[in-house]
């Protein structure tokens, strides 16, 4: 044998361990790789879950709140004295008057501010007219909202006040008088408190705009900055609207991980380096979008474990392979190792489980706080809508209670079917419930006076009875009838009489109420008429907007005569009120008349 040579055994045996030790780094990293990719595809799929939660939770409370104060702009077109500031903008007691108007109106709304808006876009009155940064005499014509309104009849705009230098939502609705638009009434809704609140939530929350603009952020240094570039066009639009106030509309580093999901609702991103699992969602009826960022990194870290803790399982099992034949007690030594990591494993996963399940519960607390503030919301109007049908049930309850003991049986059964016609209406009132939310989808029907008069009537009977009152109906024609809901005009005349019942409460004088109905030109005319006390005149200019009542407290929440006309105007009719003389009030109502009824005339 030469000097130098290596046996071909030796050869052999190298040769073997070096393809052993091949495939065993091979194995090892196809086991760290799997590990790694099945970690992160459970660990993205837990977190893509529970940011869905919270992204419906967000998204319906970001949205509750841009709807919230949607009423109160057209709430103006009902002054009287807010229209006519907009024919005569120079009278300044008739401004300062409106201002008033305005800045109690508001303190009762909640808005950050309310103001009226000429139809050459200078602001006429505000609610903060007495405050620094007020827009009152700020020419506001180049605001998007302000022209949409008064070509479209509704506006909505988020920007950075120009005058208090304060972001906000803007909504706006446009006042018109004889046809035309004679200005716009605007409403400023702060969503500076609801952002404080995401700050509390995991992860990172933005908003964007159709600029794809974040206005809303968790993270001040993200706030309006693009996602990506601005068009020279959009950065024209914005600079004239005045839209993001100072800002110079720097671009985030936003970076798209799966370019070809951009309109996905679960996307993984890169924001200034940091990479984070994105839900999103269409709020504020598709105008903006809800970004959910949660970050990436606690969920690498735990698949970097697991991949470290695959790859030494499949080296653990290739040792036990490997020393299986000889060294048995060796083997079961490695079985308990293995078994440890995997015990300390399965504890990282409880730990993980552990953290899912006391966010899940956060956010269910979130849902029923949610579910208390609706149910709070709906239980004044719920009250006001179902006292005077449980009043008479109370009352035709009673008596029939007592027509059994005087084994008047006829009599009774006719009470039983006023019970279920009651309780039948009930029903009807709660269908009702939603009537500021979403707008009725029936068409309207036809409705006969008489018959709905005789109902009413009956329902009122005992009220009418126990306070003395004689009733006087007449309906000319018989027949007459009117375009609308029976339901909901059974609302409005209960509501009226029932007034009219509590006017006459007190009077020395004999009670008396008169309801006559007419028909002319195709209008039928309704009147219902009381002898007891006039109107006070400062209730009467304002009688039908919200929250004006004459009753005491606890009687009334000044919501009823509201209801009624928006129930009237809804059905294409009038509502209004008047004083008699020497004393004594009346209501009208004029609603379009049937065909035939107009043929009677």
């Amino acid at each position: 044998m030469q000097d130098g040579a290596v046996p071909r055994p030796r050869q052999r045996r190298a040769g073997t361990w070096l393809v052993r030790g091949l495939l065993a780094a091979a194995w090892m990293a196809l086991a760290a790789w799997g590990g790694h990719a099945l970690a992160m595809r459970h660990g993205l799929q837990a977190l893509q879950e529970a940011a869905a939660q919270r992204l419906e939770i967000t998204a319906a409370r970001l949205d509750a709140q841009l709807a919230r104060f949607d009423f109160l702009p057209s709430l103006l077109e009902t002054s009287a004295e807010v229209m006519r500031h907009l024919e005569a903008p120079g009278d300044a007691l008739l401004g300062t008057a409106v201002n008033h108007y305005l800045q109690s109106l508001n303190a009762i709304a909640g808005a950050e501010n309310l103001y009226v808006v000429g139809r050459d876009g200078m602001t006429l009155a505000a609610a903060d007219f007495a405050s620094p940064g007020t827009p009152l005499g700020h020419d506001l014509s180049y605001r998007p909202y302000v022209r949409d309104a008064l070509a479209q009849g509704r506006g909505r705009f988020y920007g950075v006040g120009v005058t208090s230098a304060r972001a906000g939502y803007y909504l706006s609705y446009a006042l018109p008088a004889r046809g035309q638009p004679r200005g716009l009434a605007a409403v400023k809704v702060n969503l500076a408190d609801i952002e404080n609140e995401w700050r509390q939530l995991p992860g990172q929350v933005l908003v964007v705009d159709e600029h794809r603009v974040a206005i809303l952020s968790t993270r001040d240094e993200w706030r309006y900055r693009p996602l990506e570039p601005l068009q020279d066009a959009a950065r024209a639009e914005a600079a004239q609207a005045k839209r993001y106030g100072a800002s110079e509309l720097v671009p985030l580093n936003w970076r798209l991980r799966n370019p070809g999901d951009h309109d996905a609702s679960e996307q993984r991103v890169r924001v200034d380096g940091l990479a984070f699992a994105a839900s999103v969602r269409d709020v504020n009826q598709g105008r903006w979008q809800l970004i959910l960022l949660d970050d990436e990194t606690a969920l690498r870290a735990n698949a970097r474990t697991v991949a470290f803790s695959a790859a030494l399982v499949a080296a653990i099992v290739l040792l036990l392979v490997a020393l299986l034949a000889a060294r048995r007690r060796e083997t079961r030594q490695r079985l308990a190792s293995g078994v440890a990591l995997q015990a300390a494993h399965d504890s990282l996963e409880r730990k993980v489980l552990e953290r899912t399940d006391q966010l899940r519960a956060a956010q269910d607390e979130l849902v029923h706080a949610g579910k208390l503030a609706a149910l709070g919301q709906m239980s004044a109007g719920m009250v006001h809508e179902l006292n005077q049908p449980l009043a008479a049930l109370q009352t035709v309850s009673d008596n029939a209670d007592k027509l059994i003991q005087m084994n008047r049986l006829d009599e009774a059964r006719d009470n039983l079917a006023r019970i279920g016609r009651l309780v039948g209406r009930l029903k009807r009132l709660s269908s009702q419930l939603r009537l500021f939310a979403y707008k009725p989808g029936g068409v309207p029907g036809m409705v006969q006076l008489r018959r709905l008069l005789a109902e009413v009537l009956q329902q009122l009977d005992g009220r009418l009875q126990e306070e003395g009152i004689a009733v006087d109906v007449q309906v000319e024609p018989e027949g007459l009838a009117v375009t609308g809901d029976e339901a909901r005009l059974e609302q409005v005349l209960a509501n009226l009489l029932g007034n009219a019942i509590d006017a006459l409460r007190g009077s020395t004088a004999p009670r008396r109420i008169e309801v006559h109905a007419t028909v002319q030109d195709g209008v039928a005319r309704l009147r219902i008429r009381n002898n007891g006390p006039q109107i006070d005149h400062a209730i009467l200019t304002r009688m039908f907007q919200p929250f004006v009542t004459s009753k005491p407290a606890g009687k009334g929440l000044g919501l009823g005569l509201m209801i009624s006309d928006h129930i009237v105007r809804e059905f294409g009719g009038t509502l209004r009120a008047q004083n008699l003389a020497p004393t004594g009030a009346e209501f009208v109502i004029e609603l379009p008349a049937r065909r035939d009824n107009s043929r009677e005339t």
